[in-house]
Formats: C-alpha cells, sequence, structure tokens
C-alpha cells in the first residue's frame, strides 16, 4: 500500500488516528471469524474485545470506543446479549456498527437485525443482498454470498440511511459508501478478498475502530472499506 496512492488521500487521517489513539473495539461478531477479526484490528493499530453474553456483554461495552454487532453465526447467548449491549452503547452515545451477515430467510437475525435499526447504527455494512433484505425488498443472498450486485441496494441503502441518519456500506466488486449527505464508489480491492472467511466481518470491525476516531460516519465508512480494498490488493 503506497502512501502516495490517490486514494488514500481523503482517508489517511483516519487511518492515521486509528493508529495513534489505538481504540478498544467491542466486537460481538461471528465464531468462524474471530481470529481474523482480531488478527486484522491489531494490525491496523486498534484493539480487540470479544465477548456475547447477557451477563457481561452490556457491561463490558462501557469499556469500549466503539461496538460492532456481526449476525454471522448468531447463538442462543449473542441473541440475549446483543439488544441489551447495543442499548448500553446507545445510552453512552458509543459509535456502533451493524453488519447483518446472511439475513434474507433466516428466522431470528433478520427480525433481529430489523429491529435494530430502531437503535440507529452510526453505519450499516454489507453486501447487496443483505442491505436489500434489511430494507425489506429482497430475500437475501445464499448465506454470507450476495445474489446481488452493489448498485442494485443504492435505494435501499438510501433508505437506510435516511432511518438511521448514518452511513450505509454496501460491499461488492465496486463497493459503494452513502449517507444523506454524500455518495462514493470505491473501485479498489481484489476478487480474491471473498475467498478469506472473514474479511467481510473484518471490514465492520475496522469500519467501528475507524468511527472511533472520525466523527463523520460516512468518511470512517469510506476509510474503513478503502484500507481494507488496498490491503487486499498488498497481500
Amino acid at each position: 500500500m503506497s502512501s502516495t496512492d490517490p486514494d488514500l488521500g481523503p482517508v489517511a487521517h483516519v487511518m492515521q488516528a486509528v493508529r495513534r489513539r489505538q481504540p478498544l473495539v467491542h466486537c460481538l461478531t461471528a465464531t468462524v471469524s474471530m481470529g481474523i477479526v482480531a488478527d486484522g484490528l491489531l494490525a491496523a493499530g486498534a484493539r480487540p474485545m470479544m465477548t456475547e453474553t447477557l451477563q457481561e456483554a452490556p457491561t463490558l461495552t462501557t469499556l469500549a470506543d466503539a461496538l460492532v454487532i456481526n449476525l454471522g453465526t448468531l447463538s442462543t447467548d449473542a441473541m440475549d446479549g446483543i439488544p441489551a449491549t447495543v442499548a448500553a452503547a446507545v445510552r453512552d452515545a458509543r459509535p456502533w456498527v451493524l453488519d447483518p451477515t446472511a439475513i434474507g430467510i433466516a428466522p431470528v437475525r433478520t427480525p433481529l437485525a430489523r429491529t435494530l435499526l430502531d437503535s440507529r447504527p452510526d453505519v450499516v455494512r454489507g453486501n447487496a443482498s443483505e442491505v436489500l433484505a434489511l430494507a425489506g425488498e429482497g430475500h437475501g443472498g445464499r448465506g454470507a454470498d450476495s445474489r446481488a450486485e452493489p448498485e442494485h441496494a443504492e435505494r435501499a441503502a438510501e433508505w437506510i440511511a435516511a432511518r438511521t441518519g448514518g452511513a450505509v456500506a454496501v460491499s461488492g466488486p465496486t463497493d459503494l459508501v452513502l449517507s444523506s449527505a454524500r455518495r462514493t464508489q470505491v473501485e479498489r480491492g481484489t476478487a480474491l478478498l471473498p475467498r478469506v472467511t472473514g474479511t467481510g466481518c473484518l471490514l465492520a470491525a475496522l469500519t467501528a475502530a475507524c468511527r472511533a476516531v472520525e466523527a463523520d460516519d460516512a468518511t470512517a465508512a469510506l476509510a474503513a472499506t478503502t484500507w481494507m480494498a488496498l490491503a487486499g490488493e498488498t497481500a
């Protein structure tokens, strides 16, 4: 990743702030991706914390700089712990990111994800099928794989951004980041990223780390999306 890359210009200050401030990110994330999420955050300069039980997660999130909620391998503990943990983050005005992984026909995670929109995540990050399903415009993809392209989910992303007041990042061959005030495409990255388990989960956690140091939701989402894309190219 070259420091002279023109796509780094608008977001380099966010990446530098993550490395300088080392935000602690509380990750309620998929068990299959915990390793790559933790290692990826550490490589970026942030610090991970992971617990999901109702007994501990809401309390521990008060120590964090940001929260990420990922529904990828939704356990009974997480199903119970997520709403209370989000409520604690909202109460303390702590930034949080929603990753509605594999929603669509799933009978538990889909209504949970839609309910969580009422708590107004600062950023929603998902693939096109997940964003469409979250907005009630589709039945999801095949598990975590998208059946749609980011441009097909633009209207749904706009609806979500209007509802939450935050930003939406739609991952795909060309990533789309938008809020009520701006729309940006990121035409970088590599087709190999989706072939590595947990890269989407890591992107959501990295988005939370960026949001911890950057007050503008769309800028934070764009920084994480660009960072992940360029890291993928380098790898």
